[in-house]
């Protein structure tokens, strides 16, 4: 794949430059603050943008809020949000169309995972942090939506919410594939959720129904 970086801190973005290289992907270009990325995003036109949510000129959600720019302007560019903090409101808007990943910056340092999830994002999948996916499922308010679901199925719902696929979460709990399969149904099924199989219509039909929002159709 073709990646812009778009990171303030020089050592964390050659760190990730070098390491995207490694695994066999073409940096095409590195951007230190939200305006550079911007220029470059155009400029290049990759397949996947990784970007700081925190970057100059206002160290806010300046990254963010361009992330959403780039997907408005180039759609087909995958996206992927590095956070130091867990910030769950730029999740939501932006994985509703797939091809997004929302990754605390500590999960880079699994390599294996981290190359994992950038290669699905690419790929038009998706993929949250679990720190993220805990924060929604765990809260009170969703508690009380999920209190239908065995502790095996918000197991599953977690790893679903996270991108992972079937075979993903069956490696994962240590479970059979057609074990995982029959959760799955059983979870759509007591969400009244659609029961397609394609990653980000997954977590985003798990998105939707913790916010309250109708679950997408087919």
């Amino acid at each position: 794949m073709r990646i812009v970086i778009g990171e303030d801190s020089a050592l964390f973005r050659e760190g990730l430059a070098r390491l995207l290289s490694d695994a066999g992907h073409e940096v095409v270009a590195k951007a230190h603050d939200a305006p550079s990325l911007l220029h470059e995003v155009e400029r290049t036109q990759p397949d996947l943008a990784v970007i700081d949510i925190r970057m100059p000129p206002d160290r806010t959600d300046d990254g963010a809020r361009a992330a959403r720019q780039i997907r408005l302007a180039q759609p087909r560019c995958a996206i992927v949000l590095l956070s130091q903090h867990i910030e769950s409101r730029h999740s939501v808007e932006l994985v509703a169309h797939g091809g997004f990943g929302y990754l605390l910056k500590d999960r880079v340092l699994d390599v294996d995972d981290f190359l994992d999830a950038v290669r699905r994002i690419g790929a038009g999948g998706s993929a949250l942090d679990p720190e993220v996916v805990r924060r929604l499922v765990g809260g009170q308010r969703s508690d009380r939506l999920l209190a239908s679901l065995t502790s095996r199925e918000r197991d599953v719902l977690a790893l679903m919410a996270e991108g992972l696929t079937n075979i993903g979460i069956a490696r994962r709990l240590w479970l059979a594939d057609r074990t995982v399969e029959a959760h799955v149904s059983s979870i759509m099924s007591k969400l009244g959720l659609p029961t397609t199989d394609e990653g980000h219509r997954r977590v985003l039909a798990v998105l939707a129904y913790l916010n309250h929002a109708p679950p997408p159709s087919g």
